[in-house]
């Protein structure tokens, strides 16, 4: 009674405080906790709830005349409010539910998410919030449960649009939502198998095996294990090995493909309708698996296209269910499908390429980028169909987390065991199998082609990719969940799930998640010589055992990997590292030239190219510059230039006897007495670094001069149209120290996007003022440049562009090394494709056509509303970002930019150019142009070219060979 009365306290100080204010995390995780005691979970009553609207006892059914009614559990006050303030569902009960706010559209779907997700965490943890409440009587009643999931299926397959732009999710959600009796049993085999590897940690090889690898021989594993371990387990974990065994053994009973017409009687009349007969003639007696599973591909493929073309929401959910069935025959007989020869092998990957595309896990018109049904056999075509292979492997993984990270992440956060619903996501899918099949066919090329992955001796080498070259030593340090909340040490190497947006200077780093290869991080580890590479998410796993390990990790000039201990370095790696003079292979800024004697607000029309570095920084210069060549591609603006700031730095600090520029210089000045006096480099720089950070609040609340703002005030009439606080704008911080012939410095200050009213707009400056002497901005300089103290911030303010998608032009091919092509990456609204979104990318071919490198995967975009601000919008994934005009657009920009940039700026520079621009409406706008800057020292690195393999792509490959 009395534990009782306590958790009846909690849960009212919770409801009281959820009421109030937002609850935390912490208090999330205790509210969980009083739900798991609870025998009620997070219920609160029973009652019957009739059509007319009447709420009865339970004992007090709905009367005939009002009837009929359902009965289940209402929620606890503490859930109610926590679904108001936190917009959180636990235990949520169908019955008892609004189609609509079910679907959740405004929130990109959550409630259906958290509906599928609170599945799998009962699944994993006992029951989870209902713990003890999975046993409450009358709670909820399954059949009224499983004919909700089928009026809730067909009003949302009565339109087109949602199956257009949500057909994963939808596809995904009928295996969790009851509409026909059917469980998600391979969810449920591997939940229970993590249950008992968690009770018994000897049955830990065999839930990796079932998780990674399964197969209908996984049910004689498991028996050989109780019986060998029956003296050691305890009854409840033998209770639990029965009950897995008999989920394994009902899940391998073959699939009745004869039965699938029945099943989908609403069509029979139609084409599908007719196919899916033929296909159950044909091969339900079929056991040859290189039969069944081509055959069992495209059908579940023009089942996909079918489902779009019927009207009939019913007829919809039929094939649906149809699809689930097929992808299950799939599932299961991937693994006993072993091919002979390398031709079968091909054959094996492009039909689990087409199921994978038919069960939704990459879209149509991705699909029809892919070409895995080549056969060439010279070492050049297996080479690209290979790349092709990966590619869908790594959409498809993204396009998992995409639908599910967010809010996967919201309930970490509380609750652990949500982490692992991604993995458990992916493993369940015909994406594993291709990916298994993917890396056999890696291995066999890297063989032929002696460009082999040497990386720690783990499995499935051919899942690691070069994405710049450079060698590293330092300690390992891998991350399996968000990057964002870690804390980067310049000395050592990282392996993340996705890169952090504001990555500081690390030694090494590889991704799971590589974001775009045109981000300003990718930017900046190219240019700074940075190892860096993609891996597959298998591979991450492998590496946490070498978490905190010293090792080395070279990436070579053609993307092969190679990561070993430190102990197993060769002469030829250890000389890499031998001391050398510290500044040795950096750069100093030159100064001399700044005017800071200028300190007008100058019209962008004034200035060009010549000006970077003396009047302003190079993105007003170039800006500048590009506005004189293209006029009707870029706004008008207004420059800052740096002798304003310096101006403004001259004023005396508040509470010290020296102005903030004395101030400034004295940080570094007692840095370099402290080296001298052979004071530690940490050290010396937490002073800096705690310095400027007293420097950069004061900066924040700096005094700006009266006749800078008359000037400002004047600048946005005269220039801009509009008076000081009537027009949205972005101010870009713009320093002497950025996009240099050999530092590019991108996205290491601040843009502070889309503001209007005069007060944001001044607060803002100072910011961008004060933002070059945040950490990430000083640790990035001081890393590469002699005089880092001497950095001067200028300042563009540009009007807001509301862009329907923006991105960024490298005029040059990343993925080829082809000078000749074009690398483009581009994100939906403004701004995601430089701060490293997963955007849609694309290598442009001089010759003519394009090659999709990676589709956009963000669920999320900025629009730039006229009042200021952004405003997040849902994206969905179903059509392609640019079009084919847009294409030609930026093919006509590029050649523009290469043929005149050179003349008009007097510059022998021949290189290749970065480009940042947007589209609204389909009109091209320009924003941005710096030098694309790569590493010379890792280019022409003897080490790194020793590690290179020569490789003769017209080599020819017997497709006969056995494997």
């Amino acid at each position: 009674m009395i534990k009782q009365f306590l958790a009846c306290l909690l849960l009212l100080h919770i409801s009281y405080f959820a009421w109030g204010q937002k609850p935390n995390n912490q208090e999330i995780k205790e509210l969980i906790t009083s739900y798991k005691k609870d025998i009620r979970g997070p219920y609160k009553e029973i009652r019957w709830f009739c059509t007319d609207g009447s709420i009865r006892q339970p004992k007090d059914p709905c009367p005939d005349k009002i009837g009929p009614g359902v009965q289940h559990a209402t929620y606890k006050n503490s859930v109610i409010d926590l679904g108001k303030s936190n917009h959180l569902f636990f235990g949520q009960i169908l019955a008892y539910t609004n189609k609509e706010e079910f679907w959740d559209k405004d929130n990109n779907h959550s409630r259906l998410k958290q509906y599928q997700l609170d599945k799998y965490l009962r699944s994993v943890d006992d029951g989870w919030v209902l713990q003890k409440g999975q046993y409450y009587r009358g709670a909820i009643q399954s059949e009224d449960e499983e004919a909700w999931g089928v009026e809730f299926f067909k009003w949302l397959l009565s339109d087109t649009d949602n199956i257009k732009k949500h057909f994963f999710l939808i596809r995904q959600s009928l295996k969790d939502i009851p509409h026909q009796g059917d469980d998600n049993l391979a969810q449920k085999i591997r939940s229970e198998s993590k249950v008992i590897s968690d009770m018994a940690p000897s049955f830990m090889d065999l839930r990796i095996k079932i998780h990674s690898q399964p197969d209908a021989g996984d049910i004689n594993r498991v028996t050989h294990y109780k019986n060998n371990h029956s003296g050691k387990l305890s009854s409840e974990v033998n209770l639990k090995i029965d009950a897995l065994t008999r989920t394994m053994t009902t899940f391998y009973k073959s699939v009745d493909i004869a039965a699938l017409p029945k099943r989908t009687n609403l069509v029979e009349e139609k084409q599908i309708g007719k196919d899916i007969i033929t296909y159950s003639n044909l091969y339900s007696e079929e056991k040859n698996n290189a039969f069944l599973i081509p055959a069992t591909a495209e059908l579940l493929l023009s089942i996909r296209k079918a489902i779009i073309e019927e009207e009939s929401a019913s007829a919809r959910l039929q094939l649906m269910d149809a699809s689930l069935k097929l992808e299950e025959i799939i599932f299961k007989k991937a693994p006993e499908w072993q091919p002979k020869d390398l031709n079968e092998l091909l054959d094996k990957v492009c039909y689990l390429g087409m199921a994978n595309t038919g069960a939704g896990y990459i879209e149509l018109e991705e699909w029809q980028q892919l070409n895995l049904a080549s056969k060439g056999n010279s070492l050049g075509e297996l080479t690209k169909t290979l790349e092709h292979a990966r590619r869908e492997v790594e959409w498809s993984s993204s396009m998992v987390k995409a639908n599910y990270q967010r809010i996967v992440d919201i309930y970490t956060g509380f609750e652990p065991n949500a982490y692992g619903y991604i993995d458990d996501k992916i493993r369940g899918s015909i994406a594993l199998h291709l990916g298994q099949s993917v890396s056999e066919l890696g291995d066999i090329i890297a063989k032929e082609s002696a460009l082999t992955n040497k990386v720690m001796g783990i499995d499935n080498q051919s899942g690691f990719r070069g994405l710049n070259s450079g060698y590293a030593l330092g300690e390992l340090v891998v991350v399996s969940g968000s990057p964002d909340e870690i804390e980067v040490v310049s000395d050592k190497i990282y392996v993340f799930q996705r890169p952090p947006a504001d990555l500081k200077p690390v030694a090494g780093i590889a991704t799971v998640s590589e974001g775009n290869m045109v981000s300003h991080v990718q930017l900046l580890a190219r240019n700074l010589g940075i190892p860096n590479a993609a891996l597959a998410d298998d591979n991450l796993k492998n590496l946490l055992k070498y978490n905190g390990e010293m090792v080395f990790f070279a990436v070579s000039n053609k993307g092969n990997v190679i990561m070993k201990l430190e102990n197993d370095m060769t002469p030829e790696e250890r000389n890499l590292f031998a001391k050398k003079e510290r500044r040795e292979d950096r750069v100093r800024v030159p100064v001399d030239n700044i005017r800071l004697q200028e300190n007008k607000i100058l019209d962008l029309k004034e200035v060009d190219a010549s000006d970077s570095g003396k009047l302003c920084g190079p993105k007003a210069a170039n800006l500048g510059q590009l506005k004189k060549m293209f006029p009707n591609k870029v706004v008008e603006g207004l420059v800052i230039p740096f002798g304003i700031f310096r101006s403004h730095m001259d004023q005396p600090m508040p509470d010290s006897k020296v102005t903030y520029w004395e101030f400034l210089n004295t940080i570094f000045k007692e840095a370099e007495t402290m080296r001298a006096q052979g004071i530690n480099h940490s050290e010396v720089e937490n002073y800096q670094l705690q310095r400027l950070e007293a420097l950069r609040e004061a900066i924040k609340n700096i005094h700006l001069q009266a006749e800078f703002l008359e000037q400002l005030e004047k600048g946005f009439a005269n220039i801009l149209g509009e008076n000081l606080g009537e027009i949205p704008v972005f101010l870009r911080s713009d320093t002497n120290m950025e996009d240099l012939k050999d530092f590019t410095g991108a996205g290491l200050n601040l843009t502070i996007f889309n503001v209007v009213t005069k007060e944001k707009i001044i607060a803002g400056i100072k910011d961008v003022w004060a933002s070059p002497y945040t950490e990430r901005s000083f640790k990035w300089r001081q890393k590469f440049l002699l005089n880092p103290e001497n950095v001067f911030p200028s300042i563009l303010v540009i009007p807001s562009v509301d862009v329907d998608y923006s991105g960024v032009l490298i005029t040059k091919g990343i993925n080829s090394g082809r000078p000749e092509d074009l690398t483009v990456a581009f994100s939906r609204g403004a701004g995601g494709a430089v701060d490293g979104q997963s955007a849609e990318t694309y290598e442009i071919f001089d010759a003519g056509g394009k090659q999709l490198l990676a589709p956009a995967r963000e669920s999320y975009y900025n629009r730039l509303p006229s009042a200021g601000g952004t405003e997040k919008k849902i994206a969905t994934f179903e059509n392609f970002i640019l079009n084919d005009q847009n294409i030609q657009d930026i093919r006509d920009l590029a050649n523009a930019i290469r043929e005149t940039m050179p003349k008009e700026t007097n510059t022998d520079y021949n290189g290749a150019y970065d480009v940042e621009l947007g589209f609204q409406k389909n009109k091209l706008w320009l924003f941005q142009i710096r030098p694309f800057v790569e590493n010379k020292k890792a280019q022409s690195s003897d080490y790194l070219e020793s590690i290179t393999s020569k490789i003769d792509l017209n080599k020819k490959i017997n497709l006969s060979q056995k494997i």
